[in-house]
């Protein structure tokens, strides 16, 4: 049991009364984050199970690590949390604990033009982040969806990938060092290429723990000079296969695009429905000068507008059809339909940025090998369109989850050799249960992601609770049969867990060794990543 009357006073001797609170509607709001499976339950008015004890929002390292002391000593959890935007129940406080909220960590607080690295507090917003930078001519090339409501911690504890990821890697790729306050509430930092040359790289054993191993507090990261110019292209290929092949030939090739995103024939569909729905104007009026551009980054979303359109009423119509025991029909149907309305195969995004002759020239060689392989071109509008709306998916998830279905997406990677049996393993796994439809995004020179989305419905919240679950074990099972990785970018959490063991086999025995020794008493993000809860009483 938890003296939270003491605990209160504890905490507000650290940070002070004005940044801890345990205030019922602040508890439940940090008992979840984005997870689809609890967004079922929050629909029918159902609260979270486990809240935290309490929260504290610390504004420098050295808060953190008497918090974490205090928790230890305690014997009470610690849960991580950035912007709240992730999507596997990552933050769920499953023995309750203390939530350290860094959004008041988010510093940029120097950028180093000979290295081109920055230096950066963890609880930062994306979005901020990046007009950070542009303001001072670079950019760190990470656009994730969710950037308005989620943290550079956030991105470093997942994994995370952004739409230009092609280009400028995931955020590991990024990552020249890390301050980390461990469970022993001791700090790390792992301080750029010297002390990786020394031993083993301390930034990739932390970055992607979520949580488990330690709290990120700061980073120093890499960054690019702003883009001079942006070159953004549609094309049309005759299949999945075909375009894949045409962006494996493409990046083996050298060719680097910022953007690669193919979608199949039932997606090509939907996003022809829906691109369009909420256009104030032809694509080229969205474009603007070129050289000013440098974030990419989109305004924030008015709150007086509701982005639905005829993508939502199809997708949820698709979904009701899906409840009433027909997913494989209505599968089988909507794939006949987008080939015969569409008879033009599948959409493929391409889009290019950097210095300006370097861009004109890749573009080039780019649209030219895609065309020697066979794929139409279609012009710049739909590049331009898609980067106009390449935030909106976001905000049209909630009309589904209002209307009695339920939304989610699934993103699972492979090398090429394997993407093709993935595709149409996993598409058949959730297809049994749901409307599933794909695209091919975060391609590589040696593999690709793969990002399902599926649509279904039950009567109630039980069978919706059962049908998602179903959906997610198939899914994760037909992915580990065939060797391919069960998350690209959105990380473990408490949903993908189960599935660890089964991809990783003897590595866990390393991770359980690392968590051993960097969080001895369990203490952080507890039942998180698959690794095993080692409760410890209080010291």
């Amino acid at each position: 049991m938890v003296d939270v009357d003491r605990l209160q006073r504890d905490l507000e001797a650290i940070v002070g009364p004005r940044r801890v609170s345990m205030r019922a509607v602040d508890l439940d709001t940090y008992a979840r984050d984005m997870w689809p499976r609890l967004l079922i339950a929050y629909r029918e008015g159902t609260q979270p199970a486990p809240r935290p004890h309490a929260i504290v929002w610390p504004e420098h390292v050295r808060e953190v690590v008497s918090v974490v002391k205090l928790a230890r000593a305690a014997g009470i959890p610690i849960i991580p949390y950035g912007g709240g935007s992730g999507v596997c129940g990552g933050v769920i406080p499953l023995r309750g604990g203390i939530t350290i909220d860094t959004k008041r960590m988010q510093a940029v607080r120097s950028v180093h033009v000979d290295e081109l690295i920055c230096d950066v507090e963890a609880g930062l917003s994306g979005e901020r982040f990046e007009r950070e930078l542009a303001r001072r001519g670079y950019t760190f090339g990470h656009f994730p969806s969710s950037i308005y409501c989620s943290t550079v911690g956030g991105w470093l504890a997942t994994r995370a990938a952004g739409q230009l990821s092609t280009k400028y890697g995931k955020v590991e790729d990024r990552v020249a060092g890390l301050t980390v306050v461990t469970g022993r509430g001791e700090v790390i930092e792992t301080d750029g290429p010297n002390r990786a040359l020394r031993g083993p790289s301390w930034n990739q054993l932390i970055v992607g723990s979520e949580g488990t191993l330690g709290i990120i507090t700061s980073a120093r990261l890499r960054v690019s000079p702003a883009p001079q110019l942006r070159v953004f292209r549609g094309f049309e290929v005759d299949s999945v296969q075909e375009g894949t092949e045409a962006i494996r030939r493409i990046l083996q090739k050298g060719l680097r695009p910022a953007v690669v995103r193919l979608y199949d024939e039932l997606d090509t569909l939907i996003n022809s429905f829906g691109s369009h729905d909420d256009d104030d104007g032809p694509a080229s009026e969205v474009r603007g000068p070129t050289p000013p551009v440098s974030t990419g980054a989109l305004p924030a979303w008015p709150a007086a507008e509701k982005p639905q359109g005829k993508m939502v009423d199809r997708l949820l119509g698709f979904a009701k059809s899906a409840a009433l025991g027909r997913s494989a029909l209505v599968n089988k149907l909507v794939g006949t339909v987008a080939e015969k309305i569409a008879r033009r195969g599948c959409r493929l995004i391409i889009g290019l940025e950097g210095a300006r002759i370097r861009t004109e020239v890749e573009a080039a060689l780019t649209f030219h090998e895609l065309e020697t392989l066979g794929a139409r071109d279609k012009g710049e509008d739909p590049g331009w369109a898609w980067l106009k709306h390449r935030y909106h998916v976001s905000y049209r998830m909630s009309p589904v989850f209002r209307d009695g279905a339920f939304v989610d997406t699934m993103e699972v990677a492979s090398s090429w050799e394997r993407l093709m049996d993935l595709y149409h393993s996993v598409r058949a796994a959730i297809g049994q249960h749901a409307v599933v439809m794909a695209h091919f995004s975060h391609a590589y020179a040696d593999g690709c992601s793969i990002y399902f989305t599926f649509a279904g419905s039950a009567p109630d919240r039980a069978a919706a609770e059962r049908l998602y679950d179903a959906i997610w074990r198939d899914g994760m099972e037909a992915t580990t049969r065939v060797g391919a990785t069960i998350s690209h970018h959105h990380g473990v959490g408490l949903l993908k867990a189960p599935y660890m063991a089964g991809e990783h086999r003897e590595a866990m025995a390393i991770f359980e060794a690392a968590k051993a020794s960097l969080d001895p008493d369990g203490i952080f993000n507890p039942g998180k990543m698959g690794l095993r809860d080692r409760k410890v009483p209080p010291r």
